[in-house]
């Protein structure tokens, strides 16, 4: 195992919402018109407002496949799931419902949600090709000592994806490619993320 990239804490991760939580914070703010963090612009409050809307989707229609359900109730070592992201975060809206649900199949997991731009210098460890992008998923021993595995900020296949887009746009604005990008999680009804997470998860199994 490896040690921490950033020093995490009890009072850190204690201070953060488990996922209910998170929902009901994201339900707060969009009856109150604002968002996390300092951007609050109309174009982030709708995302915060669309966000609120696919996790509750999501919170009704994803589930978890038999053979990582089986996984799950396999896991024997107590760890923290420590998750990064915003309630503006359209990744993070697709793929945290799920992670929570895994998260509930094992007694031995305690998921917790931070935000990002309240933690930079925690972000900054656990950058994405030197840039802050979430959701970012890290699991630890229960000591805050070793890092057994980290995940995100998205599957792969919409990694690579935003890269070609960078490169070359083939005429597409921005917001066309994020609807693309909302109808592939739609599709895929989390197969990739299942697929990424579960070798790391079974990694944290003791023999």
């Amino acid at each position: 195992m490896k040690s921490l990239r950033y020093p995490i804490t009890s009072a850190l991760v204690d201070g953060g919402f488990n996922y209910l939580e998170f929902v009901q914070f994201t339900e707060q703010l969009v009856g109150e018109n604002c968002t996390t963090g300092p951007n609050q612009s109309e174009e982030y409050l709708a995302y915060t407002r669309m966000c609120l809307q696919r996790m509750v989707r999501w919170n009704k229609t994803s589930k978890v496949s038999k053979e990582l359900a089986q996984l799950m109730r396999r896991v024997n070592r107590p760890q923290v799931w420590l998750l990064i992201t915003e309630a503006w975060c359209g990744d993070g809206a697709q793929s945290i419902p799920h992670l929570a649900k895994l998260a509930d199949l094992s007694p031995n997991i305690m998921l917790k949600i931070v935000l990002r731009d309240e933690h930079p210098d925690l972000m900054d460890a656990y950058l994405t090709k030197g840039n802050r992008s979430i959701p970012k998923l890290i699991a630890m021993t229960v000591d805050f000592q070793h890092e057994l595995f980290a995940w995100g900020p998205k599957p792969k296949y919409l990694i690579n994806r935003h890269a070609a887009f960078k490169q070359n746009s083939e005429g597409r604005s921005y917001s066309d490619f994020l609807e693309e990008v909302h109808l592939w999680y739609a599709k895929n009804k989390q197969k990739d993320l299942e697929s990424e997470i579960y070798p790391l998860i079974s990694s944290t199994l003791i023999p």
